[in-house]
């Protein structure tokens, strides 16, 4: 079945008649009756009754009529979709996010992004360090923004953004509030709550142990948002990266506890990239990011 066969096939539907539907597609007569007499052969009967003046649809012409309109139209939005993205006019953008990655340091970059490529559709997908990497194997991300993702897969190439500190993340309302710096003794009546999520989640939690043993009774998480939640309600408290802590909350740093991650952004190697992607590896390495450096 080839697309013109449709096209003059809808077009005789439109027009009831052989003569006019050929000067709607602008070919000859003989040649639309010929493309759906082959058409006719492929699927098996006839599609029309041959009367004077109007054509009419059989009971196959009238069955196969939404089908063959739903295929040539789809074809018509392919075509469109291929012709759009080889111009540039629209491109997606395919990108993971460590689920300890703050989304609000990228919005003003996807922004800029969005007014480049006027058609701009966005992927956004989450997951732990090993999810991360999975995503970039199987293609369903091209890019993605995380701390170390190890050394399990050779293809991955990473580009470092910037680097930050953790530091105790509490409630506003928290006696430790007016406090520039945290005296790790005062860390035993504390309620932990545990990123578990987080690419340093172990070694945070061994830095803490060594000063308040409660750490491994704490509320286990395994999200930003609730981790935020249970802040903002004084519920608890968290060492965290400095990209992680909202306006609503405070931060400061824990004497004696010193934890570091490096925030990348990861390609895959030897991968063609979308014009989108290459747009936003290129904002990305440019951006200032000093706010979040330590």
């Amino acid at each position: 079945m080839e697309m013109h066969q449709v096209r003059y096939f809808l077009a005789t539907v439109s027009e009831l008649n052989f003569t006019k539907a050929a000067e709607k597609c602008n070919v000859t007569q003989p040649s639309l009756t010929r493309a759906i007499k082959q058409l006719e052969d492929e699927l098996g009967g006839d599609l029309f009754r041959r009367g004077r003046p109007q054509a009419q649809l059989t009971e196959l012409g009238q069955r196969m009529y939404p089908h063959l309109k739903q295929c040539y139209e789809s074809a018509l939005e392919a075509r469109s979709l291929a012709s759009a993205i080889k111009s540039g006019e629209i491109g997606t953008l395919k990108l993971a996010l460590s689920d300890t990655i703050n989304l609000k340091l990228l919005t003003s970059h996807l922004a800029e992004l969005d007014r480049l490529f006027n058609r701009l559709e966005m992927k956004l997908l989450r997951g732990t360090a090993p999810e991360i990497v999975k995503l970039l194997k199987s293609g369903e991300a091209e890019l993605a923004i995380a701390a170390d993702l190890g050394e399990g897969w050779e293809r991955l190439d990473r580009w470092p953004l910037f680097s930050e500190e953790f530091g105790l993340m509490f409630s506003a309302k928290h006696r430790f509030a007016a406090r520039s710096a945290i005296d790790p003794d005062d860390l035993r009546q504390e309620r932990w709550l545990r990123r578990t999520y987080c690419e340093l989640a172990e070694k945070a939690a061994t830095l803490i142990r060594s000063h308040s043993p409660d750490v491994d009774h704490g509320h286990e998480l395994t999200s930003e948002w609730h981790l935020i939640a249970l802040i903002e309600s004084d519920l608890g408290v968290a060492l965290a990266p400095r990209s992680s802590c909202p306006g609503t909350l405070k931060q400061a740093p824990v004497k004696g506890v010193e934890l570091r991650r490096t925030v990348y952004l990861y390609g895959v190697a030897g991968r063609q990239r979308t014009a989108v992607a290459s747009t936003i590896v290129k904002m990305l390495r440019a951006a200032d990011w000093s706010r979040y450096i330590n």
